[in-house]
């Protein structure tokens, strides 16, 4: 009986000590200890957690880690990305030599650490900051191996991007092949090692996008990158190391994390930014790159300057021209520009000032750092070869010198603002065109003296004119002053008119706690959105807007009183307004789910939307836009419907808003046109975006854009397949006539939906994006055919704006067959999504 005491006695001392053991070492591995698949290990600080996870429905098995105190399970690395464990029977322990490995029961091996360096009594541990680190003792601060030197698809606060020249390791990212694969995908990103360094993402072999290289205070194609109170930035070029790190400000205040994603919300995958939310649990994206079209590599080609707020988007700079006007023509720009004058270097060049640029591809440089601006000039000049020289670093008055040689690709215009946005190059050009260009600026000169004599004459005489009239009639003005402030914003006489409550600051500053943050809903053009609630409880959504938004006061006061006038299920409906203290706001209703594009391009959260809630919704669009089109007081056309200007109700009830540049149209009218061109890449119908011209039909190419974005689960402009560089018109199109059109079912309810509806939606969908906007159907026509089963459809012939994101053949924009010419003044303006 004493034996059987003793032995239980020993049996639960050997349970605690292994208890023990266990909890000191929650953070770190030796040599006598392993971690089995279902076991973790937690930093000290429970910041992060590693173990075993499978992805999706895959069962394979894989070692990473995640943050521990965040609810959505976020993996930041993994250590076995090539080659999955297929059961649960891994096993991740310190072998004989000192390397962390992963491997099965039966021993094979399937992930090691591959340290160079021996350690006698190795410890591997789990930092706060997210790094999973190999010591050779617990003492030892000298890493031998370290994760943060093998990113995934994720760059954490601390983490370098880029590399060691003393050991060539190259620290690059790479894509997850899909959200549930995370074995590397198509996209990486790393810092390309020319003479001047930059940071470059590849998609396979090719570029895919460019930062421009580091100019001392950014990169020179990131005007964003600006000191902030959030996080700080550095770039290290040096005989150790080239490489681009971050850290947050206040370690303990926010999440950060920046993700190279296969896929992004809104184009072919890129890098993202996102911060943790704690208001609605989840991670917000706050920048992506590329950030728009003209951010894909190589766009323009040769000698041009891809500019945003320009239409087209690609324009030859000044002293070149289009290498084939005819391909240019189409908007095909990928042959590039060729210098009007041909160089001829014995006869003497010079160079040309362009400013606010993101600098050309780097690939042939030669830099030296001591060298100054004028020195620069100089070696360049002596160098026929060379093409454009710049400043290395434009700190201060700038410093060092950077020389060009060959074709300059990748150009793009940034908004002049000095010190913040872009940067100066010189490009040689003929003297000859150096000469027309100070010719030209000093007829510019004298035009401008002769017009500003001109102004300040008229200026004149209107002053004397002005207070002779306010002499006189001073009395009277005095009785009917007002606030020349709200005056100039708006009109309250004809505010008055309208069937709106009128509500002031004190009652919205009280709704939305002062305007906090933690009430801001997101940001748009227009400025920033708050979510409020009233003394009676009533919840309100509150449109600010910004002094330098894209919505203008024209646009806010267009919005008021088109809106006003408008009632209708699908159309949000708007409370009041505000015009008060230098505030424009508007006040609508709140919708508590958001808007479409939260939930139809997040695997997770689109899944909230099956097939009936899509069908509904889709529904509920069109009868919207037949009200707008056709059963209003007035005919609108809305000019930017997408999915996140669809905001949902608590019934997954669509409501269209956003109606600030909307247009009425007279009872007879059937089509307008303007030069300048607003709305969202992706959306905009062909003859539209080229030529300036929208009608019905106009509104008609984005709802279908809209339905087939809905029906697929992926956005138009960004869509990506490996098979093709389509975008999702593209997509549509030829598998509609590769008989293969139920493969567009997004997989998430494939499953689940009415086939025959969901047929019917990509046919109408493919209606409304056909290229000639004489053959898309009314608003009228939509419903009926979404309505009725029995409707018969005729055959779809080919879309607008369907081909290749790309241009890199004559062929890339054949769908544009629009001439040029009549859209040479029209401007174009990008409007974001909320």
């Amino acid at each position: 009986m004493a034996n059987f005491d003793s032995l239980v006695y020993c049996s639960i001392l050997l349970c605690f000590c292994s208890t023990f053991a266990e909890s000191i070492a929650v953070n770190t591995i030796t040599r006598s200890q392993f971690l089995r698949d279902g076991q973790t290990l937690v930093s000290r600080l429970g910041s992060f957690e590693l173990g075993f996870f499978s992805s999706g429905k895959s069962r394979n098995r894989y070692v990473g880690i995640w943050y521990k105190n965040i609810t959505v399970q976020t993996r930041v690395w993994v250590a076995n990305r090539k080659n999955p464990l297929i059961d649960s029977s891994g096993v991740l322990r310190i072998d004989v030599r000192g390397n962390l490995i992963l491997v099965n029961q039966t021993n094979n091996l399937f992930w090691s650490s591959n340290s160079s360096r021996t350690a006698g009594n190795p410890v591997v541990q789990l930092l706060d900051s997210g790094n999973l680190v190999l010591r050779s003792n617990f003492e030892e601060e000298d890493f031998l191996w370290q994760s943060f030197d093998y990113p995934s698809d994720t760059l954490l606060p601390g983490m370098k991007l880029g590399w060691n020249l003393k050991t060539r390791l190259d620290r690059r990212l790479s894509s997850w092949k899909s959200p549930d694969d995370p074995s590397p995908g198509d996209l990486t990103c790393g810092i390309e090692l020319h003479g001047y360094p930059e940071t470059v993402i590849w998609k396979g072999t090719e570029e895919y996008f460019r930062s421009g290289p580091w100019n001392g205070l950014r990169y020179s194609g990131g005007p964003e990158m600006v000191t902030n109170s959030v996080f700080n930035f550095t770039f290290m070029d040096n005989a150790d190391e080239v490489c681009y790190m971050y850290q947050l400000s206040d370690k303990g205040s926010i999440q950060l994390r920046l993700v190279l994603n296969q896929s992004s919300s809104s184009n072919g995958g890129g890098l993202q930014r996102f911060t943790w939310n704690d208001r609605i649990s989840d991670w917000q994206l706050f920048a992506q790159l590329p950030r728009d079209y003209c951010d894909n590599y190589g766009l323009c080609g040769a000698y041009s300057n891809c500019d945003m707020n320009q239409s087209p988007v690609c324009q030859c700079l000044e002293g070149f021209k289009p290498k084939s006007p005819a391909n240019w023509k189409s908007l095909d720009w990928s042959g590039g520009c060729v210098h009007k004058i041909p160089l001829d270097c014995r006869e003497g060049d010079g160079f040309m000032k362009f400013s606010g640029l993101k600098l050309p591809d780097t690939r042939w440089t030669w830099v030296n750092r001591s060298m100054d601006l004028k020195e620069c000039k100089v070696k360049c000049l002596k160098n026929c070869s060379c093409t454009a020289y710049a400043n290395a670093d434009v700190r201060g008055s700038g410093s060092g010198c950077v020389l060009w040689f060959g074709d300059l690709i990748d150009i793009r215009q940034f908004l002049i603002s000095s010190g913040t946005s872009g940067q100066d190059l010189f490009i040689r050009v003929d003297s000859s065109e150096l000469a027309a260009q100070r010719d030209s600026k000093r007829k510019g000169k004298l035009k401008a003296a002769i017009a500003a004599t001109l102004v300040m004459g008229i200026l004149l005489l209107s002053c004397s004119v002005w207070y002779l009239r306010k002499w006189k009639n001073k009395t009277k003005l005095e009785g009917n002053k007002m606030n020349n402030e709200e005056q100039d914003i708006v009109d309250k006489s004809k505010m008055d008119d309208l069937e709106l409550h009128a509500f002031d600051l004190a009652t919205i500053s009280m709704a939305t706690d002062n305007f906090s943050v933690s009430n801001k809903l997101g940001k748009g053009g227009f400025g920033p959105v708050y979510k409020g609630e009233l003394s009676n409880g009533q919840e309100i959504a509150v449109k600010r807007l910004s002094k330098n938004s894209f919505q203008g006061l024209d646009e806010f006061k267009n919005e008021v009183i088109l809106i006003s006038k408008l009632q209708h299920r699908n159309l949000v409906k708007v409370l009041g307004f505000c015009i008060e203290g230098g505030e424009t706001m508007l006040i609508y209703e709140y919708m508590e789910n958001k808007s479409l594009d939260h939930y139809i391009f997040n695997e997770k959260r689109s899944t909230l939307l099956d097939w009936e809630k899509r069908f509904n919704i889709v529904f509920g669009i069109a009868r919207g836009l037949l009200y707008l089109h056709h059963d209003s007081r007035l005919r609108i056309i809305h000019r930017d419907l997408k999915a996140s200007n669809i905001l949902l109700d608590s019934s997954m009830e669509p409501k269209i808003s956003d109606f600030g540049i909307a247009r009425i149209f007279g009872g007879d009218q059937i089509e307008a046109e303007t030069n300048k061109v607003v709305g969202t890449y992706g959306y905009m119908s062909p003859e539209y975006a080229i030529e300036g011209l929208f009608s019905v039909k106009s509104d008609v190419f984005s709802f279908g854009v809209l339905v087939l974005e809905m029906v697929c689960g992926k956005r138009n402009r960004g869509f990506y397949h490996p098979e093709h560089q389509l975008n999702l018109l593209g997509h549509a199109w030829k598998f509609w006539n590769d008989g293969k059109t139920s493969e567009l079912i997004d997989p998430l309810m494939r499953d689940s939906c009415v086939a025959s509806e969901v047929l019917r939606c990509i046919h109408v969908g493919l209606l409304c994006v056909q290229q000639q906007m004489e053959i898309r159907p009314t608003m009228s026509s939509v419903v009926f055919m979404l309505g009725s089963e029995s409707a018969v459809l005729p055959d779809p012939q080919q879309p607008g704006f369907f081909t290749e994101r790309f241009p890199t053949k004559a062929s890339s924009f054949s769908s544009m067959q629009h001439s040029c010419s009549s859209s040479n003044s029209v401007t174009v303006t990008l409007l974001t999504g909320r």
